[in-house]
């Protein structure tokens, strides 16, 4: 049974991914084909509402709903009566008269997506809300574990970098859980909150490797999102926590995996060998964003039975 909205992962259960996992499979099959496009939503319309920046996550939804035939509708927030002071809800309230059937939405406060879907008839796509979630990242990534381990259960993924406020490392971790992955976090001490009992917490890289993980799951360290300094300088970061020539050597050793949802900051989570390494899985991470973002979308289309 589809939901009428996407806002978190915590609102879906193991079977609820397990299905929408197996529904990317022959969405991202259509990838090799002449015709990329189905007819699935054709009529439908797709509203982007991205109040933050954004390449990899809204280029991919609107790609996404391109293949399904559906029209896409990008909304200029810096050129909206947003920049005169309407309320999120009046916004809102002027697009439902556009009768649109999705708005995907990006918003740097916490639980906005899920009060603009008490406002509206269409399904809502959280595409990540300040530090709370990002679901469909987190699909993706599972996804493409999934790919490499088709059973990852019993797997260890190591998540490294400013987890305080990554709405990635959250949703990830929590969807990695259901799938029976064990997590664990990496980071300086004031980046690596503990988030639950179940989640390992490390602050030494050394350690952190002799937990012997089978992916490296790189954040990006989110200056913007910093108000006080949370370490002395992104040199002295890379040393310590990011991946380096000598580190990376010592990870193709072990056979490991490279994961980041981008952006990438070269010199910081990453020495630029990593893009190269043959196991990093970074541009199969937005190859299947377009897969997984097709298969939400196309579980939530209007005329299926919601449950709210």
């Amino acid at each position: 049974m589809p939901h009428k909205d996407l806002l978190d992962i915590a609102s879906l259960d193991r079977s609820e991914i397990d299905h929408l996992l197996d529904q990317s499979v022959p969405f991202k099959e259509l990838f090799t084909r002449s015709v990329k496009k189905v007819p699935a939503l054709k009529g439908k319309s797709v509203l982007m509402l991205f109040y933050e920046a954004s390449t990899r996550t809204h280029s991919s939804f609107e790609v996404a709903a391109k293949r399904l035939s559906a029209d896409v509708i990008n909304f200029d927030v810096a050129r909206s009566s947003i920049t005169k002071g309407e309320s999120v809800r009046e916004t809102v309230e002027t697009l439902q008269a556009m009768r649109t059937d999705f708005i995907i939405v990006r918003h740097s406060r916490s639980g906005l997506p899920g009060q603009i879907a008490k406002l509206t008839r269409a399904s809502v796509i959280n595409a990540g809300d300040g530090a709370h979630a990002h679901p469909t990242q987190a699909l993706l990534d599972a996804f493409t574990i999934k790919e490499i381990f088709p059973d990852p259960a019993g797997k260890k993924v190591l998540i490294v970098g400013d987890i305080l406020h990554s709405r990635v490392a959250r949703s990830t971790s929590l969807i990695l859980q259901k799938l029976g992955v064990e997590v664990a976090h990496l980071g300086p001490g004031s980046l690596v909150p503990r988030l639950c009992q179940d989640i390992r917490r490390f602050t030494d890289y050394t350690a952190a490797m002799a937990w012997a993980p089978d992916f490296v799951y790189l954040l990006r360290v989110q200056m913007e999102r910093q108000d006080v300094q949370y370490f002395p300088s992104l040199r002295e970061y890379h040393r310590l926590y990011g991946v380096t020539e000598a580190r990376l050597a010592e990870i193709r050793d072990r056979g490991l995996y490279i994961m980041h949802p981008g952006p990438v900051n070269r010199g910081v989570e990453l020495c630029d060998a990593v893009m190269d390494y043959e196991r990093t899985l970074i541009n199969d991470q937005v190859e299947n964003g377009i897969a997984v973002r097709m298969a939400v979308l196309y579980w939530l289309k209007p005329g299926a039975t919601h449950e709210d």
